[in-house]
């Protein structure tokens, strides 16, 4: 059995709206990630992914629940704080909107060895403008950019430095927060190849969050599917796709476009009423590993 690497329970967490309203953003969130697997995330907008993706990272604290990487609870601060270093070095997260997650100010070989900096590591080539030059060509840049600045670089250049900088530190875990959706298609191209790359020949683990239901098909292991903040259906990606149980989600995959226009024209969407959205219950297996929101409080 594969090493779990990140096990979420029960995760919940709200935002004020102002005179004592509260917005549930995430709400009882559960999932497990196994060592060297890449799990997708999705969802339409608004559905609480990248505040899964932030209480993940201790960038939000959590109202309710718990998150254990490598059986250390980051909720909790005493864990945290006995654990900061390797907590620090092996999590790492790639932002959708580089522009606002790279220091306009920094040049690209301050940025990526920051990381290094910061945590007073020896750089494994010798310095860390040699190592910043090294994660540059391994992302596809040549290392002349090492001295020019975020508004220099166009948007998929910006995207590659702020993966190199999360490379710097060779994390076990990788989480990209929709890291392609502001992406040409071509460079989506390349940095999907990118990760598929890390995973396969590095053993990375990922947590991929995406609304791009293509990009999930092709690069994730599993995905989990969110709805306003409730996971609604667990399931490996092959068997998502094919046999999709949860109403939101039949009707979230037959609203991916086909390339045919003559089929796309033809065909006929799934219709998810949302009044209807019954949030009470827990997820019942209905296969192994495949995983709905049902009447039947069940651990996935």
């Amino acid at each position: 059995m594969c090493e779990t690497l990140l096990d979420v329970r029960g995760l919940c967490h709200s935002f004020p709206l102002g005179a004592g309203r509260y917005l549930r953003a995430v709400d009882g969130v559960s999932f497990r990630i196994r060592k060297g697997e890449i799990f997708g995330l999705v969802g339409e907008s608004g559905s609480g992914k990248s505040t899964v993706a932030r209480c993940v990272m201790n960038i939000l604290r959590p109202q309710a629940g718990s998150i254990l990487y490598r059986g250390v609870d980051v909720c909790d601060p005493a864990q945290f704080r006995a654990n900061r270093r390797m907590l620090q070095t092996e999590r790492q997260i790639i932002f959708q909107d580089s522009s606002s997650s790279l220091d306009q100010r920094m040049k690209v070989a301050d940025i990526i060895a920051e990381p290094l900096a910061v945590n007073h590591i020896v750089p494994p080539r010798g310095s860390l403008r040699a190592e910043a030059a090294f994660q540059l060509r391994y992302v596809g840049m040549d290392p002349a950019y090492l001295d020019r600045y975020p508004p220099e670089l166009s948007g998929g250049q910006r995207q590659r430095v702020a993966i190199a900088r999360a490379l710097t530190m060779e994390p076990s875990l990788l989480v990209a927060d929709e890291p392609i959706a502001a992406l040409d298609v071509s460079i989506q191209a390349q940095i999907i190849n990118l990760f598929r790359h890390l995973q396969a020949e590095h053993g990375f683990t990922f947590l991929f969050i995406a609304h791009d239901l293509a990009v999930v098909r092709y690069l994730c292991d599993r995905v989990g599917v969110l709805y306003r903040g409730k996971l609604v259906e667990m399931a490996p990606t092959k068997e998502l796709f094919d046999r999709p149980l949860h109403p939101y989600t039949k009707a979230l995959l037959s609203a991916i476009p086909i390339p045919d226009p003559r089929r796309e024209r033809a065909r006929t969407r799934f219709h998810f009423d949302e009044a209807a959205f019954d949030r009470t219950g827990g997820f019942v297996q209905v296969s192994p590993e495949h995983f709905v929101l049902g009447g039947k409080e069940a651990e996935p």
